[in-house]
């Protein structure tokens, strides 16, 4: 990693996987919280303090909440460091706090040896819109819905980007791509929509990407409607955009 002044990442937490003698450390860009996160994740062997570049990673988020425990989305990188890191996601439904603590669990395998490390993790509940869920009327499975693009809104067209997990059970929720999305851009104090919008459809890993016009500054709806086949599954979610 870069010196601390110069470095773009923030530590979350260090452990160390005993079985496969490797520090794994754990780096974000900002503070983690609910919705989507970027995580970048260092191995370096335990002895040599040299890094490893090539290692099959595994993160399973756990929240613990005394009588019970659930995971969460995850995505988990390739096995090839760039930069010396791993790039990753986890998508957290709920913040810390009186209901629970959050902890990762990153199992390393690599050079023939494998090992677990475990560190706890502060997740903030986020500022801006960033996650939603429905059951779906179509099969009654739970999906979980996070909004990674826009960043940064502007006035004209932007990307819209989000990420589609199907809940399986409480401890897998893998990404999904069956469904279909048609968007609807709204601006409820103003009682107008806009046009030249790209309802998101599937690109790769329950990704789906369109386009978003906003056509002036303020409160923005960003009414989704879902189908699955031609089923509908969910109407009425949306998101919140202000700037």
């Amino acid at each position: 990693m870069e010196s601390e002044q110069s470095s773009p990442y923030q530590k979350m937490g260090e452990a160390y996987a005993i079985g496969a003698a490797t520090k794994v450390e754990l780096y974000v860009k900002q503070g983690l919280t609910t919705g989507y996160n970027t995580v970048y994740i260092s191995l370096s062997d335990s002895v040599s303090n040299r890094a490893i570049e090539n290692a099959h990673i595994t993160l399973l988020p756990l929240m613990d909440m005394g009588t019970m425990k659930h995971s969460a989305p995850v995505e988990n990188p390739s096995g090839i460091a760039t930069n010396k890191l791993f790039t990753s996601a986890m998508v957290f439904t709920m913040a810390s706090g009186s209901m629970g603590s959050w902890a990762v669990e990153v199992a390393v395998e690599h050079s023939g040896k494998k090992g677990k490390a475990t560190m706890p993790l502060t997740v903030t509940e986020s500022a801006k819109s960033r996650l939603k869920s429905f059951v779906s009327k179509a099969d009654n499975s739970k999906y979980i819905v996070a909004m990674l693009q826009p960043e940064a809104p502007k006035v004209g067209v932007n990307d819209l980007e989000l990420a589609i997990y199907k809940a399986k059970n409480g401890m897998e929720y893998p990404a999904d791509s069956s469904l279909t999305l048609t968007l609807t851009p709204e601006m409820p104090t103003m009682g107008h929509g806009s046009p030249n919008n790209v309802s998101p459809t599937h690109t790769s890993k329950g990704h789906y990407k369109g386009k978003v016009n906003f056509t002036m500054t303020g409160l923005w709806h960003l009414n989704l409607e879902f189908k699955s086949g031609t089923t509908l599954a969910n109407s009425g979610n949306y998101f919140e955009i202000n700037f």
